[in-house]
């Protein structure tokens, strides 16, 4: 019980840290791991009958040498020194201000009636042609954003951390960043990045239903379950979909449907239900994840605390 206590006081250290400086705007690890990424890509990434087979081997060639260094570092560094490395990797994941800044970047200009900046913020959080959005749009995809991100960056690296420890968040980090480099379904990217899909999916299977049910306990519950059974299942992501529709459903707003990309418009399900989303649906889906990330800390605590207690009465 005593390390599971160490490591929700390490979740609480990290999302401390994470409240009050952020993200680091120099020097990320992730971004120099994303930049170390796009070189191999564009040096492997060949037409050609073995591409899937390249793209497996670049995700090994940048994974294995950090887990190595972790798995160096683990036995050289004291147990002080290591508790540190344990906060920096978790703070360096989770993202959670990032997200939230970025999100209301989006909702700030929405509420100033600033159609053009809303476009420009919510572009750069996600890949559709934000230049044809209009304002409902623009907060559904900002809403959408929220969601997603806050299953793939807060929740799954805090679940990794505490199956895994360090090397556990850092796989799944890392694992990530190559999916949403690589995991295109695109003639460039069908082949090569279909290792990097494939192995994200796993690592965010269950990950994903623990925030799908994070997202249903703090909104309208019935309302996300059932959203959840059904419609995630027609979403074309297996992860995604639990996620979208039970937050969706949670938020008591409507999302998914049509989205404008550059190779055109793309026919996507209703999730949820309700009214259309605005402004205050991408503050709301902020405050989902943040509440979320502290519930998850909170029944860690309160798990060690019952379990502690349950031991010393067996005593």
């Amino acid at each position: 019980m005593d390390d599971i206590f160490i490591s929700a006081l390490v979740c609480i250290a990290a999302l401390l840290v994470d409240v009050l400086v952020g993200e680091p705007r120099r020097w990320h690890p992730v971004v120099g791991f994303g930049q170390a990424s796009a070189a191999l890509e564009r040096r492997l990434n060949v037409p050609g009958p073995w591409r899937a087979s390249r793209g497996m081997m670049a995700l090994l060639v940048l994974v294995g040498p950090v887990l190595t260094l972790v798995y160096w570092a683990e036995r050289q560094l004291p147990d002080g020194g290591w508790l540190i490395l344990e906060v920096l990797a978790v703070w360096l994941a989770i993202s959670l201000r990032g997200l939230a800044e970025h999100g209301t970047a989006v909702s700030t200009a929405l509420r100033a009636g600033d159609l053009s900046q809303a476009r420009e913020q919510v572009g750069r959080i996600v890949s559709r042609n934000a230049e044809a959005l209009d304002e409902r749009g623009v907060a559904a995809a900002a809403s959408e954003s929220m969601l997603e991100n806050g299953a793939d960056a807060v929740f799954a690296s805090l679940f990794w951390f505490l199956v895994a420890g360090v090397p556990g968040v850092l796989l799944h980090r890392m694992v990530n960043t190559l999916d949403a480099m690589w995991g295109y379904r695109n003639e460039r990217f069908r082949q090569f990045g279909r290792a990097a899909a494939r192995m994200d999916d796993l690592l965010n299977w269950v990950p994903a239903r623990l925030t799908a049910l994070t997202y249903a306990v703090l909104g309208q519950t019935s309302q996300a379950w059932r959203c959840w059974q059904t419609q995630a299942k027609a979403w074309d992501s297996p992860n995604a979909g639990p996620v979208m529709a039970a937050g969706a459903g949670a938020l008591g707003v409507t999302l998914g449907g049509p989205a404008p990309y550059a190779g055109g418009t793309k026919q996507r399900p209703v999730l949820g239900c309700g009214p259309a989303p605005g402004a205050q649906t991408i503050e709301a889906s902020i405050q989902l994840v943040r509440r979320g990330a502290w519930l998850w800390v909170i029944v860690l605590m309160v798990g060690a605390g019952l379990g502690r207690v349950l031991m010393l009465g067996g005593a």
